[in-house]
């Protein structure tokens, strides 16, 4: 997958703000004025919102119509969620803010113990997005209840409310620029902060004036936001300024292959799968040799061997692979001895759109032992595995090549 999340510009912070309005005026229009009742309005929102989220966990890309739909769906949840705590079930508002931001914390934690990185720019992998929008839901329902609790429980009021929350993310967005404050955790502390300033900015418009609001009321609010959320958007979609150009590729681009190998890499197992992959488009690779040493506990001279080991298997596969496949490869052995960590610093470093790994079988080596193919496809791009006989042979064709679709 290339990168689900559109770029952190100015257009991504104005519609998470209009997002975050509608997602407290909706949910109380459809509610009150409609006449759904909060639970009614719940189910119905949060079975569209599974619905769209089916279509973006699908997409192999960043497609803003769904993307920003899934948003305000999920802002509108958030908000459901917190106030079928506070109204039907009772719970203070300050109770929910405490257990919202526990629970935030815990997925952050899980996200972080996972994948190593919070970073929004390297959702493209399919538990790496179910994280982020686990952490986008808990985001919105702690920010509802952080926002409730200032302007109603605290008296502090819509208009302030406004003016401290606005004021809050300026003070992020100095500590970041002017104090160097880390860029994913000031990322995180702002989309936390929008929640409640988009909250209060409905709020403000949407409430009665004698409640200390413009009196607009949900319906006119939710129409104006949710009007400019499409103009936006759609703006987005035709001018592609939230999509990196990195995260695109033309059918008329080389696709980045990374190919995965040990000793199997001189076989025609995988010259036949090579060329078979240049025949279904434009492609370039790039050979990955693991360091075949057995651990990382290895001294100086040890692990030099092992290097020189590498470059010999890489030496020798470069000039068979290129004639293969009819085209110049580039190739590196990896200082790391497991395959996984070699393949994810090797996606780390590079820009790889497909994955073939080439290994043998289980009484050869340890790489199946380690579930190696299946942890490769949980990376999320799509993955072919080559399993080469035990021994050399002459015979063209592969002994047993599994296609491993790539996780939606």
């Amino acid at each position: 997958m290339l990168n689900k999340v559109p770029e952190v510009i100015l257009f991504f912070w104005v519609i998470k703000v209009l997002c975050t309005t509608v997602g407290e005026t909706a949910s109380d229009y459809l509610s009150d004025n409609v006449g759904l009742g909060l639970t009614k309005t719940t189910l119905i929102t949060a079975a569209i919102l599974v619905a769209t989220l089916v279509f973006q966990f699908r997409a192999r890309r960043y497609i803003s119509w769904i993307y920003w739909l899934g948003i305000v769906l999920i802002s509108i949840v958030g908000t459901q969620i917190t106030d079928n705590l506070t109204d039907n079930a009772g719970v203070s508002l300050v109770t929910t803010t405490t257990v919202f931001s526990i629970v935030l914390a815990l997925v952050f934690a899980g996200w972080w113990a996972s994948e190593r990185t919070l970073s929004i720019h390297t959702i493209y992998t399919t538990r790496r997005e179910a994280f982020y929008w686990l952490a986008v839901l808990f985001t919105f329902a702690l920010g509802t209840a952080a926002g409730d609790l200032t302007a109603e429980r605290l008296s502090v009021g819509y208009a302030w409310s406004v003016a401290l929350f606005a004021g809050l993310i300026a003070a992020v967005a100095f500590a970041h620029y002017v104090l160097r404050l880390n860029a994913v955790t000031a990322f995180w502390i702002a989309y936390i902060l929008t929640r409640p300033l988009g909250a209060s900015i409905g709020d403000e418009l949407s409430q009665a004036r004698r409640d200390g609001g413009l009196g607009f009321g949900t319906t006119l609010t939710s129409a104006i936001f949710l009007g400019a959320i499409v103009l936006v958007v759609t703006y987005l979609a035709i001018s592609k300024r939230d999509v990196n150009p990195s995260h695109t590729l033309n059918s008329d681009e080389h696709a980045q292959v990374l190919v995965v190998a040990d000793h199997t890499a001189v076989t025609p197992e995988l010259a036949d799968a090579l060329r078979a992959r240049v025949q279904q488009g434009p492609a370039k690779f790039h050979v990955l040799v693991a360091n075949p040493a057995a651990s990382a506990e290895v001294t100086e001279h040890e692990r030099k061997r092992h290097h020189d080991e590498g470059e010999r298997v890489l030496d020798l596969t470069l000039p068979f692979l290129a004639r293969a496949v009819g085209a110049n490869m580039t190739g590196t052995v990896s200082v790391r001895h497991n395959p996984m960590d070699a393949i994810e610093e090797a996606l780390r470093d590079g820009e790889f759109h497909e994955i073939i790994l080439s290994t043998r079988p289980h009484s050869v080596t340890h790489w199946l032992h380690l579930d190696l193919p299946r942890r490769v496809e949980h990376l999320g791009l799509p993955t072919t595995t080559i399993i080469a006989p035990a021994e050399p042979s002459d015979q063209r064709g592969p002994a047993t090549v599994s296609e491993l679709p790539a996780s939606a």
